[in-house]
């Protein structure tokens, strides 16, 4: 793979609206969430990161500070990426960057089928499983279960 570069964005920037379009096409697109629930008031006020391969932004998530952890949503990679160690660039570099940031504590709701790859980057699954937009999640922590 060549060069993929990775940076944190404001949200009001050309790559975050290039990123808001990457999430369309996996979350409304491909997984059926319904818009009005993938574009939400946390948006404005999260910080943003892109991952860009070959000019195009194929991976992006958001993160948002709270006054006891950090939390990352909305990690989403383009199809024609998975699989290529993308996501995994995405996902070191965003918690290397909250790591500096003194952000120890870090969560999210992963999709189920999306555990494995959270694990391989220090998280732990607890809780029962939930349901956002009818697509099992289970919470996970990096700092074993909440």
């Amino acid at each position: 793979m060549s060069t993929v570069h990775i940076l944190p964005v404001p949200f009001f920037s050309e790559l975050a609206n290039l990123a808001m379009g990457l999430r369309r096409e996996v979350f409304v697109l491909e997984q059926n969430v319904p818009e009005e629930e993938e574009y939400d008031a946390l948006d404005p006020t999260s910080q943003h990161y892109v991952a860009i391969y070959k000019g195009n932004v194929v991976a992006t998530a958001r993160v948002i500070h709270g006054d006891q952890a950090t939390r990352i949503s909305r990690f989403a990679v383009r199809k024609s990426q998975r699989g290529t160690g993308v996501g995994a660039k995405l996902m070191a570099f965003i918690m290397q960057h909250l790591s500096e940031a003194g952000h120890e504590k870090v969560f999210l709701n992963s999709q189920e089928d999306k555990i494995g790859f959270y694990a391989k980057h220090g998280f732990a699954a607890y809780g029962d499983v939930f349901y956002e937009c009818e697509i099992p999640h289970r919470r996970m922590t990096n700092w074993g279960s909440a």
